[in-house]
C-alpha cells in the first residue's frame, strides 16, 4: 500500500496568484505531476489547501487531486473553510487501508493559527483506538510536538500533551503525519514517529526563532509505503 502526502498548497481563486516565493497553483501542478509517477494507492492532503477560503480555490485543488486516478482524502488546516471543502469533496475521519487504519484528526480552531483537538475528540480517539488492534497511522494538520522554531511552536497543537496521554497506552499507533510546518521533519517520541512534510507552496526555514522563508528549499511531498506491520517513508523534492 503506497500513500502520498501533500500539504499546505495555499491556493487562491485567481490561478496566477503569487505567494512569497512563487505561484502556488503552478507549484502544486508540478508536484502532482511528479507524485503521479510514484503510482500511489491513496493520496492524503493534510490541510491548508486554500489561502483565501474560496470555492474556486478548492475547485482548482479538487481537479488536480482527482488527476491521480486513485482515492484521495483531505482535511482542513487553519487557513481552510471545512464547509466548502466538504461540499467539494467529503471530509472523512477514518480510512481503512487493509492491514492498517488511517485516522484523521481535526486540529483546526476557527479564526486562530494554532491547533487544538479538544476533550471530546480526544475521548473519541481513545475509544476508536480500543476498538481495533491493527497498526494505526494518525494524521492532523498541526504538529503534535515542538519542532525547534519558536514562532511555529507558538502556533502548534496546544493540547499535544493530552494527545500523547491518549496515545501512550496504545502501541498500535506507529506514526503521525502532520502539515502546517512547511518543511521536512522527523522526530521519535514515545515509540511513535512524527513526520512533517514540505509544502507545495513556500518552504519555512527550520530552527528559526522568527518567521522566515527558506528560499533555497524546493516544494515536495512525502511517500509512505505500508507493509503488514512496517512503514517506510521518504521525501521527494520537485524541481520547478
Amino acid at each position: 500500500m503506497r500513500l502520498i502526502q501533500i500539504t499546505d498548497c495555499h491556493l487562491h481563486a485567481e490561478p496566477d496568484a503569487r505567494s512569497r516565493t512563487g505561484y502556488p497553483l503552478r507549484q502544486l501542478q508540478r508536484v502532482i505531476e511528479q507524485a503521479r509517477t510514484f503510482d500511489p494507492d491513496i493520496v492524503l492532503v493534510t490541510g491548508d489547501v486554500s489561502q483565501d477560503q474560496t470555492l474556486d480555490s478548492y475547485r482548482h485543488a479538487s481537479a488536480l487531486f482527482s488527476s491521480f486516478g486513485c482515492p484521495w482524502f483531505w482535511f482542513s488546516g487553519n487557513h481552510d473553510d471545512p464547509v466548502l471543502m466538504n461540499e467539494m469533496h467529503p471530509l472523512q475521519d477514518e480510512i481503512d487501508l487493509g492491514a492498517w487504519r488511517l485516522l484523521l484528526l481535526d486540529s483546526r480552531v476557527e479564526g486562530r493559527p494554532h491547533g487544538e483537538l479538544g476533550n471530546q475528540q480526544l475521548e473519541t480517539l481513545a475509544t476508536r483506538l480500543k476498538e481495533d488492534e491493527r497498526p494505526v497511522l494518525l494524521a492532523l494538520h498541526h504538529p503534535p510536538v515542538t519542532i525547534g522554531s519558536d514562532w511555529m511552536d507558538a502556533i502548534g497543537l496546544k493540547d499535544r500533551d493530552a494527545l500523547w496521554q491518549v496515545l501512550t497506552p496504545c502501541p498500535q499507533v506507529n506514526a503521525i503525519l502532520c502539515g502546517h510546518i512547511h518543511q521536512s521533519f522527523e522526530q521519535w517520541l514515545d515509540n511513535v514517529l512524527v513526520y512533517g512534510c514540505p509544502a507545495t507552496s513556500d518552504q519555512f526555514l527550520p530552527d528559526s526563532a522568527d518567521f522566515a522563508v527558506d528560499d533555497d528549499a524546493l516544494p515536495g511531498f512525502r511517500v509512505i509505503d505500508l507493509e503488514v506491520s512496517r512503514l517506510t517513508t521518504w521525501i521527494e523534492r520537485v524541481e520547478l
